[in-house]
This record gives structure tokens, C-alpha cells and sequence, in this order.
């Protein structure tokens, strides 16, 4: 189908799909016949700590072996003949997903000095179209970016970040070509759109000082990229300097400025420990200043106003306090509590303005903004419509402005950007984003239940649902998780999912520990040799669903990717009986063999929220869960896993090697298919928009082939 038909035409094709959706029906995926690979035993002795291991597909790790990428290629040529009678129904689920989109949109501009900025996508066009237009006049659109034509020749783009020099006459900006997550910087001259030469290269972060002529910026590790190295550009010169190396191998380094302008802040971070070093926007060529000195577990951001560091901080304070101190003595003697502690509501960050700040907090599992006048220092925290819902800030890049932009949006409510008044208290819808074919937020249903787990711990689970389609007795239901770093998995909206809720199936989200939704405990009480709560509470959330009544074993189906498919791994190899189905994206469930190589990307970074693998205690933590070596000979559900060869987050292997055994082990008879992206892609998936939500049809048709919908 073009993506180029009038708006009317695909309009009333679209609403053709709809009235048909009822005819197209899944089919049975083709199992019989049809014979999957089988890699080759090659053992290798893994073995530490006298605990005996043999790796059968250590091989696999091999990217430039040619029987690996035959391998692969046998692989992929399996699960699309295993997919192919899903192929009408691959096609009418992207169709769908491109029907609800407005594929011709922009989104909404926000002010950055004399311009308005802004990104615009255009039907049949991947990527998007970064651009502004000046505040005064009535000068045409200046295009500053378009991705499409940087995409052009290549089969992957991204654009990582993007700043504009305060005087709006030079654009840094990165890219990945690769899907390997190595941004390549870029500095463009607006004035002449011609790009200025320079040797930096990678970059990971990046910011102007106040002179438009100095660039700060980060250099990650070219084998492990653990960004490490901040350096100093000047344009006019071509000098490069050196600023700082950290040396420590579990700590990143990332720069940043303050919205006021007046510093730029270089953070050295681990998943426990912080610490900034400041400097002055307008002395580009100074020294940099420690702010406070790392102390193990203590972790702190910075900002400034008005000569004072405001800083957020776990010292004394396990969900954070705010404490404020005068730029020359920030130590902790000259400290002013600016928000105290408070053990029932996390701080998690705060936005300064020239007359207020805005403090970002969460509270029973749900995002909260309070405004705080710095005149008065009355408070009062911003209202949300829905008892379930997701906000966070939105563009606000002006220091002197009374209006805080956020982003609003909920499972049943599409992605609103509102302007708020931070003193009279109103706000403003400024945009909603359009969801074509006549979706009515009236027609859908979301609530919070709340499951117990084995330790009589109470775990949030997020329901929606299409209400015409949820009949009396158990339904269809597709249940995601995560449970690492102490991320918060938002309650949000998704016009794709749209295609499960139309079909009768409820998608749940389970806020287990080792996320962050109920603050910093909840994180702690899911990492380390605490780990094994995450996939024993992702259990309990899955038991409690058909306990209730909401859902049978047979009909349930679960996804996670990443660190959230290590809990899928986990999760199944404890309770396989529990599902039906599940797609296991880009997983990290090679634990062992990963955390115990300190040359590939991100392990020692990694080890504060694992554990170290050489240190006989935390291997075993790890060994107890690991879902590569802890397959064994039982009846699975029906599994596809889903990797990138060029992904630098989890390496391709873990998935292939994941696969590789359990087919060997497994007893059953149901589908395990590995989809590799052997094309450049990423941790994410495709670059391109339309190639995203081929990838999401997929996995949708796999889901509901298996459901039989």
C-alpha cells in the first residue's frame, strides 16, 4: 500500500480495515514440517569458583565466523516460514497502526532565545524534520535537520542529541549510522548550512558554553563504551583539551548546563555514587571545581539560580532531599534544607526558574509535579485528571518564563502537551496527539490492581482494556515488565496497542522491584542479591490475574526487553505453566558469561546493579537466576525472541546462544523462533518510524497466532 495516498482515501481505507477486522483472523502458525536449525556443540569450560560450566555455544559470540552468520541467516529463514500463514495478519496489524497515525504532523514549537523550535514529521517519510522560525519576523521555516536526507544510503539513522550555541548560529548535533550506538558529532553553521570541520568524532554529550565558540563535550571507550572522557573544543582556534578522565571503571561521565546558562556541570555517575565538577559558562577556558567529593553511595544533581547550588540529595535522605548553598561554599556545613525528606515520596528531580522551581516527585507508584513560588515559598502540587497516568517535563528551555510545559498522557488518554501557569494556577491543552479512525477515549477502560507477593509485599499492576470487548469470565491478556535500574515503566498510551484491545485482549503492566515507581527501596529491594524479587513478584502479578479471574494461563502472554528479558528468561524457567506465549526482546540472559567479560560494552558499569561475577558471594546471586544456565528439561510456551546484530546494550549472542540450547532442552512442541535484525538496527529496533511499527506488527501477530484471535 503507497503512504502517499490522500488523507480522505486513507481514511476510508482505514475505516475498510476496521469493519473487516472482525474477518481477519489469525492462523496457525506453521510448526508441522517444517524443521528449526540446530547450532553445533562446541564445548567450551566456563567454569569459576568450582562450579562447573560448559558453554555448548560459546562459538556463536564469533560475529565474523561465516557459520555463525549462517546460522543466523537459518534462523531467521525458519521463523518466517514458522510466520508465514501470520503474514495477512502482520500486514493488516501494520496497516492498522499506520491508520492511526498522522503521518503529516508537527509537534508543538517551544522557545529557545529569539527562535521557535520544532520537529515535523511527513507522510512516507521515516524520520523527522528538525526546524524553527525566527520569534519577530516573518522569515520562512529554516530546516536545521532532516533526518530523511542524512538517512539517505544508509539502512539505519539516528540522531542522538542536539544543541543550538546561545547566539542560534551553530547547531551540535550526533549520529549513529549503525544501530552500534556510537554517535558521531556533527557541528553545523546555520548561517550557511555548511558543516564546520573538526576532529572530535564520537560523542556521546555535549553543550555550548556562553561564548558560542567552546564546546564541552564526551568521549566514550571505542571497546566497552563506559563514556569516560570530557573534552574542551574551541572553534576559532581548532584546540582540543583534555579536561577529565575517570578513571574509575564503574563511573560514566555525561556533561550539561543549567537552564539559566550560567554553568556547565560535568557528572561522574555509577548507579550508587555521584560526582560534579562545575564551571562557569562564560570562563570556558577555567578550571573545574568538585562540588562535593564522591562518597560512596551518595548520589546528587546540581543546579543553579540566582548564585545558589540547589542540590538533590540521598545524604540522610533515602528518597532524597533538596537542600540549597552558596556557589563558593557548597559543603555540606552551609546547607539550607530547601525540601526535606520525606520516606513516602521520592524526589527526583527539580526544574528552576527565575521565580519558581518545579520538584519532581512520586508518590504510591504515580508522577507528581509540585510548583514552589521562590517569592513566597508556598507550594502546591499540579492536578491530574486520571487516578493512572504518566507526566513528565516538557521543552522548557526559558529561564525567565511563569509557564512550565509537561507532557500528560494515560492508557487510555493520547499525549498531551500542556502549558501551565506556575501562578495563576491554570493550564492549557496546547496539543493532543491525533489518533486517526475515530478512537474515543470513552470507549477504553484502565484501573490499578494490586497483587502480594510471596513476602506479603503489595506489587502494582496497570490494566486497560477495550470496555465493549471485555465479556464476563477470563479474557486475553498481554502482561509487561522490567524491574531494573530503578526505572519507572509509565502508565502510558500507545496507538499501536490499540490492535490487542480491539481484539479483546487487556495489556497490564506489572511495576515490580528493582524498578523505581514506589521510590528508592523499591529499587534496592529488586538488585543485588535481592534480585530474585523482581521474577518472584512478576510471578505473584501474573497469579493474581488469574486468581481473579482476569485471565487463564492459556491466554496469558508476556514481553520484556533488555534488563526485561532477563526477567522473561527468569520467569520462565520458574514458571513456565504460567503462560501461553511470550516475546522476549533483545534479552540479557547470558548474566554469567556477559558480567564475567570486563571488555565488552557497559559490563563494568554494570556490576553496582549485579553484582561482580569474580567475587564468589555475587556470582552465586547471579548463578541462581541466570536464565542461560538455568534452562532445563521442561515444557516452555511458546517463545519468540528477538535480537539486532549490531546491538552494543546486549550483544546478539545472548539471544541466539539462549535459543540454541533451549531447543535441545525443551519438551514440548510449541514455536521458539529467533528473529535476528541482521541489517544495521539497534537496542531499540529499526531507526525509521514505519519499520518500528513493522517490527510491533510482528510481534503482534505472533502473539495473537499463538491466542488463537
Amino acid at each position: 500500500m503507497s503512504l502517499r495516498r490522500p488523507a480522505v482515501i486513507r481514511l476510508a481505507c482505514l475505516l475498510a480495515l476496521m469493519s473487516a477486522a472482525s474477518t481477519v483472523f489469525s492462523a496457525p502458525l506453521a510448526t508441522d514440517g517444517v524443521k528449526p536449525p540446530f547450532a553445533a556443540k562446541q564445548p567450551k569450560d566456563v567454569s569459576v569458583h568450582s562450579d562447573p560450566r560448559v558453554d555448548d555455544y560459546f562459538w556463536l559470540r564469533e560475529k565474523s565466523n561465516p557459520a555463525v552468520l549462517a546460522h543466523l541467516r537459518a534462523e531467521n529463514a525458519y521463523t518466517d516460514a514458522v510466520m508465514a500463514p501470520a503474514l495477512p495478519l502482520r500486514d493488516t496489524l501494520y496497516q492498522e497502526m499506520v491508520g492511526r497515525l498522522k503521518e503529516t504532523d508537527s509537534n508543538v514549537p517551544h522557545q529557545k532565545g529569539e527562535w521557535w523550535y520544532y520537529t515535523r514529521t511527513e507522510q512516507g517519510k521515516q524520520y523527522p524534520i528538525y526546524c524553527r522560525k525566527h520569534l519577530t519576523t516573518s522569515a520562512p521555516e529554516e530546516i536545521m535537520l532532516d533526518v530523511n536526507e542524512l538517512a539517505r544510503g544508509e539502512k539505519f539513522m539516528s540522531v542522538g542529541r542536539w544543541v543550538v550555541s546561545d547566539d542560534g548560529h551553530l547547531l551540535a548535533y550526533s549520529v549513529d549510522n549503525t544501530g552500534y550506538r556510537q554517535y558521531q558529532l556533527r557541528v553545523k553553521d546555520l548561517r550557511t548550512g555548511a558543516l564546520v570541520a573538526q576532529n572530535i568524532g564520537q560523542a556521546s554529550s555535549f553543550v555550548w558554553s556562553a561564548d558560542h565558540d567552546t564546546l564541552f563535550y564526551v568521549q566514550d571507550d571505542p571497546v566497552t563504551k563506559r563514556r569516560f572522557h570530557c573534552g574542551r573544543w574551541t572553534l576559532s582556534t581548532g584546540k582540543q583539551a583534555w579536561l577529565y578522565d575517570e578513571r574509575d571503571e564503574i563511573f560514566d561521565v555525561s556533561v550539561t548546563r543549567t537552564r539559566d546558562g550560567a554553568y556547565v556541570f560535568c557528572y561522574s555517575t555509577s548507579k550508587v555514587t555521584s560526582e560534579v565538577r562545575a564551571l562557569r559558562a562564560d570562563t570556558p577556558q577555567a578550571d573545574w571545581r568538585v562540588v562535593l567529593p564522591r562518597e560512596t553511595n551518595h548520589r546528587y544533581t546540581v543546579d543553579h539560580r540566582d548564585g545558589l547550588f540547589y542540590i538533590v540529595t540521598n545524604r540522610g535522605a533515602k528518597n532524597y532531599r533538596i537542600v540549597t548553598t552558596p556557589v563558593a561554599t557548597p559543603d555540606e556545613k552551609h546547607w539550607t534544607e530547601f525540601t526535606p525528606h520525606n520516606p513516602a515520596i521520592k524526589i527526583v528531580d527539580i526544574d528552576l526558574f527565575a521565580r519558581f522551581a518545579v520538584v519532581h516527585e512520586r508518590e504510591d507508584g504515580l508522577p507528581w509535579m509540585r510548583v514552589v513560588d521562590l517569592g513566597t515559598r508556598t507550594s502546591h502540587r499540579i492536578p491530574f485528571p486520571e487516578p493512572i497516568f504518566t507526566a513528565s517535563p516538557g521543552a522548557n528551555q526559558e529561564y525567565h518564563t511563569d509557564v512550565f510545559r509537561y507532557n500528560y498522557e494515560s492508557m487510555v488518554t493520547p499525549s498531551s502537551v500542556i502549558a501551565y501557569d506556575l501562578a495563576k494556577q491554570t493550564r492549557e491543552i496546547l496539543k493532543q496527539t491525533e489518533v486517526l479512525g475515530g478512537y474515543s477515549a470513552a470507549d477504553y477502560r484502565s484501573e490499578r490492581v494490586w497483587a502480594t507477593a510471596t513476602d506479603g509485599t503489595k506489587i502494582p499492576v496497570s490494566l486497560v482494556w477495550r470496555a465493549d470487548r471485555r465479556t464476563s469470565g477470563p479474557r486475553p491478556l498481554f502482561l509487561y515488565g522490567y524491574g531494573s535500574y530503578g526505572a519507572n515503566i509509565p502508565d502510558n498510551f500507545s496507538s499501536a496497542r490499540l490492535s490487542l484491545l480491539d481484539r479483546g485482549v487487556i495489556y497490564a503492566i506489572a511495576h515490580i522491584r528493582g524498578g523505581g515507581e514506589l521510590g528508592e527501596a523499591w529499587r534496592e529491594a529488586g538488585r543485588m542479591q535481592h534480585k530474585m524479587n523482581t521474577f518472584t513478584d512478576f510471578i505473584a502479578c501474573a497469579e493474581h490475574l488469574v486468581k481473579t479471574g482476569v485471565t487463564t494461563p492459556a491466554q496469558l502472554a508476556t514481553s520484556g526487553g533488555s534488563a526485561g528479558g532477563l526477567l522473561m528468561g527468569a520467569v520462565l524457567n520458574l514458571r513456565p505453566d504460567l503462560f501461553r506465549a511470550a516475546v522476549v526482546k533483545v534479552p540479557f540472559v547470558d548474566v554469567l558469561n556477559t558480567m564475567l567479560d570486563a571488555s565488552l560494552p557497559l559490563t563494568t558499569a554494570e556490576y553496582p546493579e549485579w553484582g561482580n561475577p569474580t567475587v564468589k558471594a555475587e556470582y552465586f546471586w547471579m548463578r541462581a537466576y541466570s536464565p542461560y544456565d538455568n534452562l532445563r528439561a521442561q515444557a516452555y510456551p511458546a517463545i519468540l525472541v528477538t535480537t539486532a546484530l549490531n546491538d552494543s546494550q546486549v550483544p546478539y549472542w545472548e539471544g541466539a546462544k539462549y535459543v540454541a540450547k533451549l531447543r535441545t532442552l525443551k519438551t514440548d512442541s510449541n514455536p521458539l523462533l529467533l528473529k535476528i535484525a541482521l541489517e544495521p538496527a539497534g537496542h531499540g529496533g529499526a531507526s525509521g518510524r514505519y519499520d518500528a511499527l513493522r517490527e510491533t506488527a510482528f510481534d503482534y501477530a505472533f502473539v495473537l497466532s499463538v491466542l488463537k484471535l
